[in-house]
């Protein structure tokens, strides 16, 4: 339900742009992305990096693009943070010895584990595993800035919706079938 929670701007984005324009589709951007941050501190005491992170680039794009009325700005908005995730995994796991997939993905596999087995997965996996999202949010940045500056308006807008979402659940699904052989047997008792 959370994850769905996050796509509300995206959502709401694509609709006000077909029904008025790319100026009041940003300003609602920018307005729910505030929300967001509001609920995630009066509802949990906190508000989460990556939620100050996408305000952060939500509000300076954004205002650059109502500001200066050139919707060229909002069009970085994705392939920075896209760009910033694969740096930030590359880094993490390269500099720092942390493997940020392995951290998110191991606390959503134990939350998830009725069975209360012990999930092993091999070190060597999580190193694929994280290359490849460095790979996928790289490619994604890319993708983004060039379908941004070679289409239409209203291409880029359906890509940066439908395009994105859907690189995104497939690369989730890529993942998941990559770590299914790791995930406890639920006919197995508890040991």
């Amino acid at each position: 339900m959370h994850a769905l929670i996050e796509y509300i701007p995206l959502i709401l984005f694509f609709a006000v742009f077909k029904l008025v324009d790319i100026y009041w589709a940003t300003g609602l951007l920018m307005a729910t992305t505030l929300i967001q941050v509001a609920y995630s501190y009066f509802k949990h005491g906190n508000v989460p990096t990556r939620q100050w992170i996408f305000f952060g680039i939500a509000a300076v794009f954004g205002t650059l693009t109502l500001v200066l009325h050139d919707e060229q700005y909002i069009k970085w908005k994705a392939t920075l943070i896209y760009a910033g995730l694969s740096l930030t995994l590359l880094v993490s796991r390269y500099v720092l010895n942390k493997n940020l997939v392995k951290k998110a993905l191991s606390s959503i596999l134990e939350n998830a584990n009725d069975t209360k087995q012990a999930i092993v997965v091999p070190e060597p996996l999580w190193d694929k595993l994280n290359l490849m999202w460095v790979a996928i949010t790289a490619g994604i940045a890319a993708l983004n800035i060039y379908i941004a500056y070679n289409f239409s308006l209203d291409f880029w807008v359906n890509f940066k919706v439908f395009g994105l979402m859907g690189i995104t659940f497939v690369s989730i699904f890529a993942t998941i079938i990559a770590l299914y052989k790791y995930f406890p047997d639920e006919e197995e008792p508890v040991k």
